[in-house]
């Protein structure tokens, strides 16, 4: 399913509205980091303040610093951007904080996600799709690009999404839910 599709948003961005999402995700990090609050701004464009869900990946001399993101469209998609920018610098629990010092190094690089949907595994394009698995207690989710970044194929994709929900690598074969979404990437 592309981006967007079922939500009402068009899509793809343009690219003066890519511009604009990078720019206000590093004015929220910038905001926080200084002031402790995130700023107060409402973009032009129609597409930005529509419902949409994120992740916002940090990555500091090209080594991955924080991702943090939403799954569902509940809030606007500057809003949501703003915020998994700020929670991607500062809740990320496999990194430490980002510093004033380092931040002006950071490069921003966003996802905006499509509707999840049901997948199987046979189903899974590498490359294309991003996933979610939910078993039990577990959740995990991958987003596109790290298959593609790692050259793994389907089985690996899978297998690693696993490990990422904290299961044995072969969970998805038996009892596992699977969903699939795609992402429309760009970044700094």
């Amino acid at each position: 399913m592309p981006p967007g599709e079922g939500s009402g948003r068009p899509f793809p961005l343009t690219a003066g509205e890519r511009r604009e999402l990078l720019d206000i995700a590093r004015r929220a990090v910038t905001g926080w980091l200084r002031e402790r609050k995130i700023p107060g701004e409402r973009p032009d464009s129609e597409a930005l303040r529509a419902p949409g869900a994120a992740f916002v990946t940090l990555r500091h001399r090209g080594r991955l610093r924080g991702c943090i993101g939403y799954t569902e469209a509940s809030a606007p998609l500057f809003r949501t951007v703003q915020e998994c920018a700020v929670a991607a610098a500062s809740e990320d629990s496999r990194f430490p904080s980002v510093t004033s010092r380092e931040a002006g190094e950071v490069r921003f690089e966003i996802s905006v996600l499509s509707p999840l949907v049901p997948v199987s595994a046979e189903e899974v394009s590498v490359g294309v799709h991003g996933l979610l698995i939910r078993k039990g207690t577990h959740r995990g989710l991958l987003l596109p690009q790290v298959a593609t970044e790692n050259g793994w194929d389907r089985t690996t994709f899978l297998a690693q999404l696993c490990v990422k929900a904290d299961l044995p690598p072969d969970a998805w074969t038996e009892g596992a839910e699977l969903y699939s979404f795609t992402a429309e990437v760009f970044g700094e």
